[in-house]
């Protein structure tokens, strides 16, 4: 029983993760960046910066509000920022 609930929580997890497997990979251009995260924040895209090893892209979202989606250079994997920032 307990591993039939750990394989639920690890597939829950895998479908609720921010991007999926299918973006995962080397981000080679802002444009690949810009794309990665207006499906993910699914909005507009506003501004991409390369900050170090990841990039940061500004999306403007259908409710208004505009957000910061960083993605990892290396693995194209978003990297979760905190609520609080």
């Amino acid at each position: 029983m307990v591993r039939i609930l750990s394989a639920l929580l690890i597939m829950l997890f895998m479908a609720l993760s921010p991007i999926s497997s299918a973006y995962a990979q080397q981000i080679a251009s802002k444009a690949e960046a810009a794309d990665v995260a207006r499906k993910v924040a699914n909005g507009r895209v506003l501004r991409v910066d390369k900050v170090g090893q990841f990039y940061r892209v500004k999306v403007l979202k259908k409710s208004g509000r505009v957000v910061s989606v960083d993605i990892d250079i290396q693995s194209g994997q978003v990297i979760p920022r905190d609520k609080g920032n």
